[in-house]
């Protein structure tokens, strides 16, 4: 552990500069951690409720220590064990990982910007310290060689790691409904009964339980946007583009489990922008973004997001757009007309075809004991082995060429040419088209009703808004809209042209501003 605790000196700048930014933020929000060591030290409610930016600065000031806030937060995933949010709990690593930092602070040390902020991390992302399972049977006791290059410079500011999350199994699937034994479905706390999202679910809903403030998941087609959408917290997807210098994170195929080399990215997750900020700022090495006004703002809102919706996700989604245009936002009502014909002819062929050959190039680059046919065999979840029988079969094989030399670029244009000709900073829409639906513990995923309309698929359903911009490689920015009548969160999203994460993370900070965050589940 005590590696995890280096700041390295080519990170340093970098990590100075986010925390310099963290702290202004935090003393806006009204962060409870700053101070001297006279100041009353906070109630274990009080710790719990803190953002990761708020519970840094409490750590620095002598507010609480590392140690306790890490034992509390235990604490409380053993009260809420029932969530199945943790795969495998890092309770030993965790406290000594706490210790260090309280004993740095007492020696004078200066901390760095990270330190002591709990994290979960999802179980398809590297540990060298703990086991990487994907969900899956085959992979349960597996332990790569080495960190992700994201977690490794989020541990190398000070971040503790709680535990890995739990998953959909493999991360083929929108429900985190994992049959497993040994992971379990993953419950939302807001109502235990419904779907947390997935792939990301258990990061999403440690994060929203108030286990953990903040977390890593990861995102083939809106996996990192979907879970905080229906768990009231906030995600994010970077850039990806076409790889080399157009991805914003550095993790590749050998550091995640991986579905699709060309669509798979880490997301950052958080109960706040700010935080989610914060970690890419540490993950990227880039200054923190700043608030973006919104007068004048111009947000595009084509129909095809916003057609079909749930009723009452819609009724909070114009509250939430009217209260934008109140304050000054401009929405352009234009639509991204032939968007769903391309990407229907990307969609599949990519994922289902790329894992034929990324996942074992995975296995063999970390020494896995295991082949695609061992993990295939051991799947237990229905609709993950629906998916990866299309997968051995090869079904999208013959249309993958045409998907990425021509359709892809097609519709990465038709992106781009949307923003440039509508002059709009980011599209706006709801991350999906209905709140959280109740858990199918048989399939883990099968169909879903809209308005008491017929069956629809529940897959295609969910990833339905945020699929499209995950195969263009454009950054998507997943947070709270509001909450409907009967209690559930509703997630909107913003999404920017390739390679403006920061203005469109410094547009969700204005965002949250206005809009604010939601009421803590009570599970």
């Amino acid at each position: 552990m005590q590696s995890h605790f280096i700041v390295r000196r080519i990170f340093w700048k970098p990590l100075v500069a986010a925390a310099t930014a963290a702290v202004l933020i935090s003393l806006l929000v009204g962060c409870a951690g700053h101070g001297n060591d006279d100041v009353a030290p906070l109630t274990v409610d009080e710790q719990t409720s803190l953002s990761g930016s708020q519970a840094v600065q409490a750590i620095q000031s002598g507010r609480m220590t590392a140690e306790s806030y890490v034992t509390n937060l235990l604490a409380r995933e053993e009260r809420l064990r029932d969530l199945n949010a943790i795969i495998t709990l890092n309770r030993d690593g965790a406290i000594a990982a706490a210790k260090k930092i309280d004993a740095d602070r007492s020696a004078g040390k200066v901390l760095p910007p990270l330190a002591g902020m709990p994290i979960v991390v999802k179980d398809n992302i590297n540990t060298g310290d703990l086991p990487t399972s994907g969900g899956t049977l085959a992979l349960r006791t597996f332990r790569p060689t080495r960190n992700a290059p994201s977690l490794q410079r989020l541990l190398d500011a000070g971040a503790i790691i709680i535990g890995k999350a739990n998953m959909h199994e493999l991360a083929f699937g929108i429900t985190s409904t994992n049959t497993q034994p040994f992971a379990g479905p993953v419950k939302n706390p807001y109502d235990k009964t419904r779907i947390p999202g997935g792939s990301s679910g258990g990061t999403a809903v440690a994060i929203a339980a108030r286990i953990v403030p903040a977390g890593l998941g990861t995102d083939t087609g809106g996996s990192s946007r979907i879970p905080p959408a229906l768990t009231g917290i906030v995600g994010f997807r970077p850039s990806v583009g076409n790889g080399g210098t157009e991805r914003r994170y550095l993790d590749t195929v050998a550091d995640v489990i991986p579905i699709s080399y060309t669509r798979d990215t880490v997301g950052p997750m958080g109960r706040t922008v700010v935080d989610v900020a914060l970690l890419d700022s540490v993950i990227t090495g880039k200054t923190m973004p700043t608030a973006v006004s919104l007068t004048g703002l111009r947000l595009g809102t084509p129909k095809i997001f916003w057609d079909g919706l749930d009723n009452d996700l819609a009724t909070v989604m114009n509250a939430a757009k009217k209260k934008l245009s109140d304050a000054g936002v401009v929405f352009v009502d234009v639509d991204l007309t032939g968007l769903a014909d391309l990407n229907n002819k990307v969609s599949f062929q990519v994922a289902l075809h790329e894992p034929l050959a990324a996942i074992p190039a995975y296995l063999v680059t970390n020494g896995a004991p295991v082949t695609l046919t061992d993990i295939v065999n051991q799947i237990s979840s229905p609709d993950v082995k629906i998916a990866f029988g299309a997968v051995m079969a090869d079904v999208y094989g013959g249309a993958y060429p045409d998907a990425m030399n021509i359709y892809r670029p097609a519709l990465q244009k038709l992106y781009a040419d949307y923003f440039t000709a509508n002059n709009v900073d980011a599209i706006f829409f709801p991350t999906t088209p209905l709140p959280a639906v109740s858990i199918d513990a048989v399939n883990g995923s099968s169909t879903v009703s809209i308005n008491g309309g017929p069956p629809v698929d529940e897959f295609g359903t969910f990833i339905r808004n945020t699929d499209a911009s995950s195969n263009a490689g454009i950054p998507g920015l997943a947070l709270p809209a509001g909450m409907t009548q009967g209690g559930l969160p509703v997630g909107l999203e913003i999404d920017g042209p390739l390679g403006s994460d920061q203005r469109l993370l410094g547009i969700g900070l204005s965002i949250e501003a206005l809009l604010g965050s939601l009421p803590a589940p009570n599970p």
